[in-house]
């Protein structure tokens, strides 16, 4: 098959899996009793009516719905990204003290208020998205409050960098994680990549100088303490003086950042950066690509020399998009064979064909981990909307 066929094949089969992905979204979790969306869908596709719903969640579906209207124009996209918004900004955000709360019940009542700066960046990243549809002023106003939170709690001034997180009203807390498996430390390449991605989406609809200068340092963080320079992977975790106090690659994360860093560094117009992470892009593909299995799912994550036999949803999106962006950057065809291929292997082994959506993940035997949920907190509609949508884009862009 031609390269030209076998791009239009790939844009086309996304394109249908994309309005699948948003179809199972609109059928299946909508809360038509207490507003937003249900806080959690079981694998076996039962729903948990009364669980917590996340800011995260809420973010990352306001982002996609929006995303997808700007690509179909599609009203159904638009009624569903108006539904998130007004659920985040009436019951996620903190009318008090301001930002996002982590989660609040299946009411909609704060239930962890702790200001994740993670959270916040993610509610940046979709208000932002939602601005370039909605004809509503306050919504660009909410982000840059968001924003300006940040800088004024969460940067660090004397070792840069920002820290993971605080109290409702803002105040230093002892426990940072984001969740039970992560190490409860003052800075994480999790949060400065998702800032990195937040800042850029709203430089888009805010080209503010402040703002441009702080994209510029987070990517020089990158580049001076998380991007290992022996290795090609990303650090993890890190104190506040950014000593590093993890050994685990998370190649979902290597190959998310491939791409994400450079999009960032598009935007800034600032030519010797661009080129150092067009550079740097292509190590972090190459880096992530050791976690590569033979049928084209990357692994979740190793820690010396421990492999989790495990391969999740998010880290295939972004191996999708990852590797494709490194073929864009280098035309080495093993890039984009890697894209393929793991492409391959979700249509094999993700898709629940009977009930929609992407399984959570698989064992190493390629079955389903049916104890992880379908939706949650952590489970959503952005990375494989995304990747879709980035996969056609970018396809469109080059064949057009």
């Amino acid at each position: 098959m031609s390269d030209f066929a076998s791009l239009n094949r790939y844009a086309s089969e996304t394109e249908t899996e994309l309005k699948s992905i948003l179809q199972y979204w609109i059928s299946h979790t909508p809360d038509q009793q207490f507003g937003g969306y249900i806080g959690r869908i079981k694998g076996d596709n039962s729903p948990d009516i009364k669980a917590s719903k996340g800011s995260v969640l809420h973010s990352r579906i306001l982002w996609t719905f929006s995303a997808a209207f700007r690509y179909s124009r599609e009203s159904t996209y638009l009624d569903h990204a108006d539904r998130a918004y007004h659920f985040l900004v009436t019951h996620l955000l903190d009318s008090i003290h301001g930002g996002v709360y982590w989660t609040v019940d299946y009411q909609g009542q704060p239930a962890d208020t702790k200001k994740q700066i993670y959270a916040q960046a993610f509610a940046i990243y979709a208000l932002s998205e939602y601005c370039k549809s909605s004809p509503l002023p306050e919504v660009l106003s909410v982000a840059v409050n968001l924003f300006e939170l940040i800088e004024k709690y969460s940067f660090d001034s004397l070792y840069g960098g920002y820290t993971d997180a605080f109290s409702r009203n803002w105040k230093p807390v002892n426990d940072l994680r984001l969740s039970e498996k992560d190490a409860n430390e003052k800075k994480t390449m999790n949060t400065h990549l998702h800032l990195v991605e937040a800042y850029a989406n709203l430089y888009r609809v805010w080209p503010d100088k402040k703002l441009k200068r702080c994209i510029i340092s987070l990517l020089h963080i990158f580049l001076d303490h998380i991007i290992d320079k022996q290795t090609g992977h990303l650090n993890l975790f890190f104190d506040e003086q950014w000593n590093l106090k993890s050994a685990i690659v998370s190649y979902g994360h290597d190959i998310e950042a491939a791409w994400l860093l450079q999009e960032a560094a598009e935007l800034t117009g600032e030519q010797e950066l661009i080129k150092k992470i067009r550079h740097v892009s292509v190590i972090l593909a190459s880096a992530a690509a050791r976690g590569l299995d033979n049928d084209g799912g990357l692994w979740y994550e190793s820690e010396s020399a421990h492999l989790v036999r495990e391969k999740h949803w998010w880290p295939q999106a972004e191996a999708m998009v990852g590797f494709f962006n490194a073929w864009q950057l280098n035309q080495d065809y093993e890039f984009l064979n890697k894209s393929f291929k793991t492409w391959r292997f979700i249509k094999s082994c993700l898709l629940d064909k009977p009930a929609g959506e992407w399984h959570w993940g698989v064992d190493e035997e390629n079955r389903p981990l049916a104890n992880q949920d379908k939706a949650g907190l952590w489970k959503c509609p952005y990375h494989n909307s995304r990747a879709c949508l980035e996969i056609i884009k970018r396809i469109r862009d080059s064949i057009l």
